[in-house]
């Protein structure tokens, strides 16, 4: 018989003998093994998918695979293990029509599926469950993710996958991506006064959130609670003033779902895989205490995972979103998730009862010769990101570049320096280093940010370390109210001129960013503008305000910026 699934609007038949295909799960114990999953043929079928030439399809695996790459006589692809590599990133990057193409492809030559599905599935069309299942084998690094879910849902294994299954059956690609229009349309500063009201009556006298003044009369509000000790830092960021320590005996919170909250993230990894948002469950730093002052950030973290985040205390955003839009008032009882796990300012505070997860972002400045600028005068570069639909939080929204969560590459106990996911995200995020993209797959590499690897900007910041060259330092710390997170607000200010004449070319966003603005330390009238763009993410405007701060008291002769003047609003 013959299936039909809608690709591009065009119908691509499947000649279907029968009409389940065999679910690859990974055996017990291992992981599933590269090579056996692309033969040379099944290379060919992602080519076909991606409808492109022998050539175009070298070029799309990247510059370092074009030296390696191997055709045979049909000029077909060899996959050594370095293309290997790249085709786990190239089709997890695929768009969602290009997955279904391959998996189109690719399914007259799968067997079987194991007998039994659940009765969860018999109300949907086969074809709609073939589309579906391969569609999650095409994405093998959200497994974890549903074993997780089993785990603490209390199910029986398999349960969470047969879920999802059927949740993604279900969903309108184009709903999902009209919702996310309407939350990018959802102000910066709603966010902020809502949440305000929401923990109004139970704030603490030492805390409060984050606001400022600047230009006279123009205010700003945030989501950011923090307090006066946490501000204005100037803590350079090396290993003799950031000492966050990993505390490897810390217990894992047991975060017990119900019926409630699991089927809220049954319907998370369902959309992850619609809309491909990246889900990769690896390893984050959860803040278990912190003791900030000025010149020093100190505290301790233990483990957690992304998936933990993603299928628990990162719904808040979503939720919280998806209220205002509907017009529901925001209040006890109307955020059924947020009253779950966050309720309240004391388990905003009490960070190592919850998954407080979180990262670093940093306004990056970067010096310029008068003769680069359309001014004609020495000034800063400032840069500022336009955030993907694609990536978990602050979607669509404006942020500073870079910005990423606090997580370990290979040495879990050293990544826990602030410094060091910053240098980290810069090669990723500014200088084009994929292969410290935590999001595309595990890290095979001893030393991903040893000399050797590092790319041309960084190591000329590595080899020019004094602070008249350059400095990176932390400005702020707070927890933001929109999903718990910590944030560490940072400025990397680049003062050597040569950098940019040398390396501006370089730089170039990342997947994460939809596209860069820039804007000149000099221009007070149009820095005041982005200042009051309400698009910001919360976190990003905290420590945009706090960088900007920063900058005037160092930037001299370069800097003509709006005057920002902080106060704790309770």
């Amino acid at each position: 018989m013959t299936c039909t699934v809608d690709v591009d609007e065009q119908p691509v038949h499947l000649q279907c003998t029968q009409l389940t295909v065999r679910h690859r799960r990974r055996q017990e114990g291992s992981g599933m093994d590269v090579v056996d999953r692309w033969t040379g043929g099944r290379a060919a079928a992602l080519q076909r998918a991606f409808r492109l030439t022998n050539e175009g399809f070298a070029d799309r695996l990247g510059t370092a695979v074009r030296t390696v790459a191997k055709w045979n006589a049909n000029r077909e692809l060899q996959p050594t293990v370095e293309i290997q590599q790249a085709l786990d990133t190239l089709l997890h990057q695929a768009p969602n029509q290009v997955k279904a193409r391959f998996a189109l492809l690719v399914a007259d030559n799968a067997p079987d599926y194991a007998e039994g599905t659940t009765s969860t599935q018999d109300d949907h069309r086969p074809q709609d469950m073939i589309a579906a299942q391969l569609q999650l084998d095409a994405d093998p690094s959200i497994e974890t993710a549903i074993d997780w879910l089993d785990k603490y849902a209390d199910w029986v294994p398999g349960t969470a996958r047969s879920r999802v299954l059927s949740k993604l059956v279900t969903i309108d690609e184009s709903e999902l991506r009209i919702r996310g229009y309407r939350r990018g349309r959802v102000g910066q500063r709603k966010i902020a006064e809502v949440l305000s009201g929401y923990y109004a009556q139970l704030a603490d006298s030492d805390y409060g959130t984050y606001a400022v003044h600047y230009s006279d009369s123009l205010h700003s509000l945030t989501s950011v609670l923090t307090s006066r000790d946490w501000l204005d830092l100037s803590c350079p960021l090396n290993p003799s003033h950031d000492q966050i320590m990993l505390n490897s005996a810390a217990t894992e919170i047991d975060v017990g779902l119900d019926d409630f909250t699991a089927d809220h993230a049954v319907r998370r990894l369902a959309e992850a895989l619609t809309t491909n948002m990246r889900i990769v469950d690896s390893p984050l730093y959860r803040l278990l205490s912190i003791d900030v002052q000025e010149g020093r950030i100190g505290g301790s973290v233990g483990m957690t995972t992304f998936a933990q985040y993603a299928l628990t205390m990162d719904l808040l955003e979503g939720e919280l979103i998806d209220a205002l839009v509907a017009g529901v008032p925001i209040q006890h009882g109307s955020l059924p998730l947020r009253d779950r796990y966050l309720p309240d300012i004391a388990s905003v505070l009490n960070i190592d009862s919850r998954i407080c997860a979180g990262g670093a972002l940093a306004l990056c400045a970067i010096a310029r010769p008068a003769a680069t600028t359309r001014r004609g005068a020495r000034d800063y570069l400032l840069l500022v990101q336009e955030r993907s639909g694609r990536v978990l939080n602050a979607a669509r929204r404006l942020a500073v570049i870079p910005k990423s969560f606090h997580e370990p590459l290979v040495d879990y106990r050293n990544d826990t320096q602030i410094g060091s996911t910053l240098r980290r995200e810069m090669e990723e995020e500014l200088f084009g280093r994929e292969d410290v993209d935590s999001t595309v797959g595990g890290q095979r590499r001893a030393d991903p940010m040893h000399p050797s690897r590092l790319s041309e900007p960084m190591q000329w910041l590595t080899n020019n370390s004094n602070v008249d060259q350059w400095r990176m330092e932390c400005t702020g710390f707070g927890l933001n109210l929109v999903s718990g997170n910590y944030e560490f607000a940072c400025v990397i200010i680049i003062d050597d001129e040569e950098f940019w004449s040398r390396f501006g070319g370089h730089i170039e966003a990342n997947w994460e960013s939809d596209c860069l603005r820039q804007y000149s330390s000099m221009d007070c009238e149009l820095v005041t503008e982005l200042i009051a763009d309400d698009t910001w993410s919360n976190e990003g405007l905290f420590a945009l305000l706090q960088g900007l701060r920063r900058l005037t008291r160092l930037g001299g002769s370069r800097v003509n910026l709006p005057e920002i003047e902080w106060e704790i609003l309770q």
